[in-house]
């Protein structure tokens, strides 16, 4: 059974740091992009970073380029985000997604199996 589950949320004053992790199971990583999406509350879901199945390439929304960065581990069956230099409008629930090619297109629709979210927040 597919499953992605994250975890690194958490409570961080403005100008901090956050690292993310997204355990996945039930699938080969190595055939899928891997992607980092977030929802803030009266918001729709956006794409925040993706990764390529062979993490040779990554997408950044420009929101967060040179702040975010995002790695993956195949071994580890792992997906990472890596967040300084956090804002107050980074505050959202952050998703792992599972990617439905190898190609990275950071869009909600290029991706179909989503984590349960982990919640970040971003308050002095």
């Amino acid at each position: 059974q597919l499953q992605l589950v994250e975890s690194g949320g958490g409570l961080v004053q403005p100008g901090g740091s956050l690292r993310l992790s997204c355990a996945a199971s039930g699938f080969t990583l190595d055939y899928y992009a891997l992607g980092w999406f977030r929802q803030a509350p009266g918001k729709e879901r956006e794409g925040v970073s993706c990764i390529s199945s062979s993490g040779g390439s990554t997408n950044y929304a420009d929101s967060v380029k040179g702040r975010f960065t995002i790695s993956r581990d195949n071994a580890k069956n792992t997906v990472y985000l890596q967040m300084n230099s956090l804002k107050p409008e980074d505050t959202a629930v952050y998703y792992c997604a599972k990617g439905r090619f190898r190609l990275c297109v950071l869009s909600v629709g290029d991706f179909g199996s989503w984590g349960q979210g982990t919640q970040v927040t971003v308050s002095s």
